[in-house]
Parts: structure tokens; sequence; C-alpha cells
């Protein structure tokens, strides 16, 4: 029974129980370490957030921004024969033939793709022809070629109003209306319906087969 009431004795104190002055300084340095790290970690972290934010806008104001092609008439050209002697080309119920050259600029990073072209011919204010132009692609800042051919009726030329005066004085000044579907596609992310309409005022010269004057209006749908 002494055996078991006997006190044990009391554990001595350990000299490592209190961290010494060394050891705080060290764990000090440790914490100050960690959060200069973590620091640096979220400062990077914001510079890349940034970056790519900047990046993205920078490409929302150049790459990823979609511009309309311009279209310009660079001449007309017609049959000198049938320039020449427009009854005749009435009697043989036949239609004046004219070819119009007419570039498309595309200023994009892609390519501007567009459906069928088609162009309306007025004089005196009426309808007179029309013509029409297979779809392609104009490639990115590039600028084509193309010929449209516009059948023009010679009928309707004569019976308007002030053509003969004109016709007399060897030119014609018409109107036309030329209209271009299509859409450009940035890295399939930006797609772009584009709707070119381009109005011209074009004075002929009948003796020289070539523009006297040209005045155009360009109008753009996004």
């Amino acid at each position: 029974m002494a055996e078991k009431d006997q006190v044990r004795p009391l554990a001595s104190i350990s000299p490592n129980r209190f961290p010494t002055e060394e050891q705080q300084h060290h764990h000090h340095h440790q914490n100050l370490h960690r959060k200069k790290s973590y620091a640096k970690c979220c400062g990077c972290i914001t510079a890349l957030i940034l970056l790519i934010a900047v990046t993205f806008l920078i490409l929302a104001f150049t790459v990823f921004d979609v511009k309309g092609p311009i279209i310009k008439m660079i001449s007309v050209t017609g049959d000198p024969r049938q320039l020449a002697n427009l009854a005749a080309v009435v009697a043989g119920s036949s239609n004046l033939t004219l070819i119009a050259d007419m570039s498309v600029k595309n200023p994009n990073v892609a390519s501007f793709r567009f459906g069928n072209t088609t162009t309306a011919v007025y004089y005196g204010g009426a309808e007179v022809g029309e013509g029409r132009n297979p779809g392609g692609i104009a490639r990115a800042r590039r600028t084509m070629r193309m010929n449209l051919t516009v059948d023009v009726s010679p009928a309707k030329l004569m019976a308007a109003p002030g053509f003969l005066a004109e016709y007399g004085e060897k030119s014609l000044t018409m109107k036309s209306f030329t209209k271009i579907d299509g859409r450009v596609k940035i890295l399939n992310m930006v797609k772009k319906k584009v709707v070119v309409r381009l109005n011209c005022t074009v004075t002929y010269n009948l003796s020289s087969n070539v523009i006297q004057r040209q005045s155009c209006i360009r109008r753009v749908n996004l």
C-alpha cells in the first residue's frame, strides 16, 4: 500500500521549453520570408492578369476591329460599235453591254468572303440596266479586281428625257448602285456580317470610251 501511495518525482523542466532569442529571430525571419513570397506571388498573378487584359484590349481595337471593305469603280468600257449606233442595237432587240472594272480592298487581318454582287444602272431616274457578278474572296489586307458585266437596255435609254441631247454631245451621265454582302471571320472568334453599298454618278465619254467624271458614296453596315 505504501508503494502505491509513493509520490512520484516531478518531471524536470526541459531547457528548450521556452524558445531562445535566436529561435525567435529565426521564426520571425521565416514568417517575414513567407509574407514576402506571398506578396511576390500575388504581384506576379496581378501583373499576368493585367497583361492579358491589356492584350485583349489591344486586340479588340486592332485585330478584332472589323472594317468595311473599300470598293472603287476604276473604269467602264463598252463595245464602240454598239455605242456609235444605238438605233441599230435597238432595232436588233439586243442589249448594250458594259464592263465595269471594280476593285475591292480588304483592310482586315482576315479574308472577306462575299456572295453575288449586283449592280443597277439608272438614267434620268429610271433603271435602264442591271449586272451580276459571282462571289469571291478578298484576301486579308489585299486588293482584288473584278469585272462586272452590265446589260443596258438601249430602248429604255432612248426613252429617257434628255438622252438624245446628251448622246449628241457624245457623253452620258448615269448613276449606279452596287451592293455586296459578305462576312469577315477572325480566328473563329469574331464573325461579322458586312454589307457594302456603293452609289456612283458617272459621266461616260462615248468617243473615248472612258469615264470623264466620277463621284461615289460608300456606306458600310457591320
